[in-house]
């Protein structure tokens, strides 16, 4: 899902981080987006309200009943409905409050009230860190998710105040691709009760403790494996895989490599994606499609540009998923231009050395608020191979398929799988499409981190 043509409606708030408020909607109109400003008085404390219009093309509101942003005197619900999305950033402790307490005084709170539930109303806090840490502001932000907005984690880092904590606003590119990714979810695909019985209103997990999948349930079994409803059971969280051989350059046209075809990997990207994560697929060179869903792709060829890209990646992620077939070996010398048949004998000999083991580097860097899986393709004693692998590289999951499973293997469209977890469960699959391996894989992983 892109913004391009996309209606959003900016909120901006009192918060020294008001000051990037400006590069928001240039990114916003780069993009593809029309734009519409609202800020609160004191807002307008950090950032001009000229400059903002300028850049928007249009009236920015600050006060309700001001004449250039009048229509008709219902103007905040004509501009409720006119967005696709809402995003306040920076979003204040003040503003947190107003929008967790009902207390509707502003201009911007008005209109996040008359947002309809259809429209993603998402939220981005930006404060200092003992303020986030508040007690009052923690329930506040626990009520409005609770009401259905998205809020996007604040970063750490030094904040205004010179104190090192939790409290910057997130990069630019990660609020737009929250935004990306809300606008991307069909509200049809969460699954949700009004408990009227019991008085409260919370979504229903249907993540089974005991890894069924509702993949291999009777609900949707008359649908193809791609256009089963997913559950939302991942809902904003980041998740990392890899998928895909890698290629290990001998010359500029000689080159080692497998025979995977990033097909199992594309298929978890896919069905995270279904599933509300924002995913980021750092692929090898592959022959497939593009992924269905809100995913960003990092291409890259060699194991050492895997090993970058994900180790670089990895410590702003949730849950990785280490899917690729990545080369354990590469020459330890690459040459520049074709060598030539002639000038190589009867025998050509290269020198190996090994990768960087990625599986390993995630592992010991691992913190205990992620989850890491890893495969374990193997020929022969599969599973205690797999369970040897759990230990020595430290991860939470491993997924085990054999080389010699029949009605599965690198390029074919099925698989069969065992999934080792750390708190030793075993389960085994018979064979099956890829994309509902792939269900298998995620259900039990959200079994694991939502028990």
């Amino acid at each position: 899902m892109t913004l391009y043509q996309k209606k959003i409606v900016l909120g901006i708030s009192g918060s020294i981080a008001a000051y990037k408020a400006p590069m928001i909607v240039r990114e916003l109109i780069k993009r593809g987006a029309e734009v519409r400003v609202i800020m609160t008085p004191s807002a307008e404390k950090f950032v001009s309200k000229t400059v903002l219009m300028n850049l928007s093309k249009y009236p920015v509101a600050i006060e309700m009943f001001e004449d250039d942003i009048q229509s008709g005197g219902s103007w905040h619900i004509q501009l409720a409905h006119w967005c696709d999305a809402m995003l306040i950033a920076p979003c204040s402790a003040t503003t947190l409050a107003r929008l967790a307490t009902g207390f509707y005084d502003t201009a911007l709170s008005i209109v996040a009230c008359a947002v309809p539930k259809h429209i993603p109303l998402i939220i981005a806090p930006a404060m200092d860190s003992d303020m986030w840490m508040h007690p009052a502001v923690l329930r506040n932000v626990q009520k409005i998710e609770e009401d259905g907005v998205i809020i996007i984690p604040p970063e750490t880092g030094e904040l205004a105040s010179g104190i090192i904590g939790q409290g910057r606003l997130p990069e630019i590119d990660l609020l737009l691709e929250y935004v990306e990714h809300a606008l991307s979810i069909s509200t049809s695909s969460s699954y949700s009760t009004d408990a009227s019985q019991s008085g409260n209103n919370k979504s229903i997990s249907i993540v089974s403790k005991d890894y069924i999948t509702d993949a291999l349930l009777d609900r949707d079994s008359h649908l193809d494996s791609e256009q089963k409803i997913q559950p939302q059971i991942f809902y904003g969280k980041k998740i990392l895989i890899t998928a895909g051989p890698t290629i290990e350059k001998i010359d500029d046209v000689r080159f080692i490599s497998n025979f995977s075809s990033g097909k199992m990997g594309y298929a978890l990207a896919e069905q995270a994606a279904a599933m509300g994560a924002l995913v980021t697929l750092i692929s090898g060179p592959v022959h497939l499609p593009m992924p269905k869903g809100s995913i960003k792709i990092i291409d890259v060829e060699s194991a050492q540009q895997m090993y970058d890209k994900t180790v670089a990646s990895f410590h702003q992620t949730d849950i990785a998923i280490l899917c690729a077939a990545v080369a354990d070996y590469t020459p330890k010398n690459q040459i520049s231009g074709k060598l030539k048949k002639g000038d190589l004998g009867e025998n050509m000999i290269v020198e190996l050395i090994r990768t960087p083991d990625i599986l390993s580097a995630i592992g010991k860097s691992k913190t205990s608020q992620q989850y890491v899986v890893g495969f374990a393709l193997e020929s022969e004693n599969a599973i205690q191979y797999g369970k040897e692998k759990l230990v020595k590289k430290n991860t939470d999951m491993i997924v085990v398929n054999s080389v010699h499973a029949p009605d599965s293997g690198f390029q074919g469209d099925n698989n069969t799988v065992t999934i080792l977890a750390k708190d030793g469960r075993e389960v085994s699959y018979p064979a099956m499409a890829k994309h509902d391996c792939a269900n298998a894989i995620l259900y039990s992983i959200g079994a694991m981190i939502n028990p």
